[in-house]
Formats: C-alpha cells, sequence, structure tokens
C-alpha cells in the first residue's frame, strides 16, 4: 500500500515524529528553545586575536539571544584561554573540547546554557586536540578529526553529554583532517571540508550519532575549502566562508536527511574564515572570523529554511576568531 502524503509515523530509533511530504520522511520539531525559554541561546567561548603581536588567547564565554539582535552579553570563562576550541550541546548543557593554547589540548569543559558562570570540568577527550568538527544529539556530543601539531587526526570521539566522564571511540572519518565544517540533526552528524595537510577537501561525509562506525560519503562543497563555520536547524544544514585558498564570503546548504552536494544559499556580509557558528530552528548565526590581515568582530544571521544573504546582527566584545560556538536549539535537539 502506498505511503499517502501528510501520513505520520513515530520514528523509534530517533524519538521524533515524523510525516511523510510525498517522496520522504521529515521530522517534526518537538521542543522549541524559542518557546520554552523565551529564545534559544548562542554562548561563543574562547577565541583568539592575532593582534597585537604575537596574538592574544581568550578564556571569555559571551551569549546572545538567537531569535533577536545586539550586541553579546558575558557569560563567564572558559577553565583556560583557548583557540580552536570546538562546541556541541543539548538542550541544556553546552560543551566546550581541546583547543590550543597554542599546545593542543584534551580537556573537556561544561556549562549549562540557560544560566550564566563559569565553565566546569566534564573529563578529557581521548587524544589533546585543536581545530576537530564537533556535532550532537539531545544526548550524545561528537568530535571528529582534529590537529596537534604536527599530526592530522581521522579519529571520532563521543561523550554523554548529560554525564561527565571521558570521550570514547567512535569511529574513523574518511581521511585524517580539521577545520571541517559540522553540524547534525537529531540522528545524522555531518562534517563538510577541512585540511588534510597542505591539501583543501570538498568531500562531505556523515555519521548516525546514536551508533558507532565510520564516517560515510555524503556529498560534496562547491570547492575543496577549510576553515568554515557550519549550523543547521533539524532538516538543513549550512555551511558558511572558508578558505579554498582565497577568502570566501559564500554560504551553501544541504538537506541533511538526503545524500547530494551542497547547493547555494547566499552570501556572508564579507569573505572570512574561522568564524563561529550556531543556530535556532529557525536562525543561524555567524560570529568573528578573519581575512587576513583584518579580523572581524561583527556577528551575522540567516534564516536557514530560505535562501539570501545574511543580515547583521551585532558584534561579539573583541574582534576574534576560532571560538567553540553552540546554542540550545540547535538541530540536533
Amino acid at each position: 500500500m502506498a505511503i499517502q502524503s501528510g501520513a505520520l509515523r513515530f520514528n523509534s530509533d530517533s524519538g521524533k515524529l515524523e510525516y511523510y511530504n510525498g517522496e520522504e520522511w521529515w521530522q517534526i520539531d518537538n521542543f522549541s528553545a524559542d518557546n520554552a525559554t523565551g529564545g534559544a541561546r548562542g554562548v561563543f567561548g574562547g577565541g583568539f586575536t592575532p593582534s597585537p603581536s604575537p596574538g592574544v588567547f581568550f578564556n571569555t564565554m559571551e551569549y546572545i539571544t538567537i531569535s533577536s539582535t545586539g550586541n553579546v552579553i558575558d557569560f563567564g570563562d572558559l577553565s583556560a584561554t583557548k583557540n580552536f576550541v570546538r562546541s556541541c550541546s543539548s538542550s541544556t548543557r553546552g560543551i566546550f573540547g581541546g583547543g590550543r593554547t597554542p599546545t593542543a589540548l584534551n580537556v573537556i569543559d561544561f556549562i549549562t546554557i540557560s544560566s550564566t558562570g563559569n565553565a566546569q570540568d566534564f573529563g578529557d577527550l581521548t587524544i589533546a586536540l585543536s581545530n576537530s568538527g564537533a556535532c550532537a544529539s539531545s544526548t550524545r556530543g561528537v568530535f571528529g578529526g582534529g590537529y596537534a601539531a604536527p599530526t592530522h587526526y581521522n579519529i571520532i570521539q563521543y561523550i554523554t553529554i548529560a554525564s561527565t566522564g571521558n570521550a570514547q571511540d567512535f569511529g574513523d572519518l574518511s581521511a585524517a583532517k580539521d577545520n571541517m565544517g559540522s553540524f547534525s540533526s537529531s540522528t545524522r552528524g555531518v562534517f563538510g571540508g577541512g585540511e588534510s595537510g597542505p591539501a583543501y577537501i570538498n568531500v562531505i561525509e556523515y555519521i548516525t550519532i546514536s551508533s558507532t562506525g565510520n564516517a560515510q560519503d555524503f556529498g560534496d562543497l562547491s570547492v575543496a575549502k577549510v576553515g568554515m563555520s557550519a549550523c543547521s536547524n533539524s532538516t538543513r544544514g549550512v555551511f558558511g566562508g572558508g578558505q579554498s585558498p582565497t577568502i570566501l564570503n559564500v554560504i551553501e546548504y544541504i538537506t541533511i536527511a538526503t545524500l547530494g552536494n551542497a547547493i547555494d544559499f547566499g552570501d556572508l556580509t564579507a569573505a572570512k574564515t574561522y568564524s563561529s557558528a550556531c543556530s535556532s530552528s529557525t536562525r543561524g548565526v555567524f560570529g568573528g572570523g578573519w581575512d587576513f590581515p583584518v579580523v572581524y568582530n561583527v556577528i551575522e544571521y540567516i534564516t536557514i529554511l530560505s535562501t539570501g544573504n545574511a543580515q547583521d546582527f551585532g558584534d561579539l566584545s573583541v574582534a576574534k576568531v576560532g571560538m567553540g560556538a553552540c546554542s540550545n536549539g540547535h538541530g540536533g535537539l
């Protein structure tokens, strides 16, 4: 019997209600940070600015309400000053893993997103890494790849966000790489682009977050590039900016539940790499970034389910790059 458009089902694997649009099953969001808390909150932590030489590393965290516009507000401090820390989150906790000071770190910190205050110790990554990709479901956080001079890594590792403890082995990426863009739905984690040695990569690959195993091929980015920021709602993932080696302003997107190549979305307000992104169910927000030698303090936003150019949101406290960014309303929840 053919499935009728508009049919509903409960997906026991994801724990989500889904509807059939005539071609494929789509998830129905059953949580909204906007409705539950008055607005999904995005948190930016750590980062680096190259001026004054030899540069300054930050331990500060600051936050925004994603549904509004305006400048950041102080949240608290990470356990150490660190750059290229990577962040994932549940609807309650934000996780900041690894980074460098400039030595690579294995430390995992956590925060309660709805409050403010300093980060607390969660545990350790399996090895010290910076520049990983990170994504999450409502229960599990995943870190893929990374770098600790002079080595690029292909390892994927995971944590249970509601607990504390050390990361465990998940599987491997298709290649040893770092500086990918990454995001998730409630079932899939996606890693796009990156750098392996001197080579830039255009490959997009995915994992099933609730399982373990190696990443599988999803499709390709428009060009091989590194240093993108990325975010998602439950259906669409967005990659912004990057370097190929030219610094880019391009935004492109995929539909997470399918396979295929990235599609043009629009442009950031300026070409930049190593910015950081977080999202609600409707908006993606990009903060900071670098177009050598210019470092940006600008925050900008898009409406994820539409296409078009980014618009001004507000400013970070200072211009910086390589922050970790998370929210309590992203596509994995």
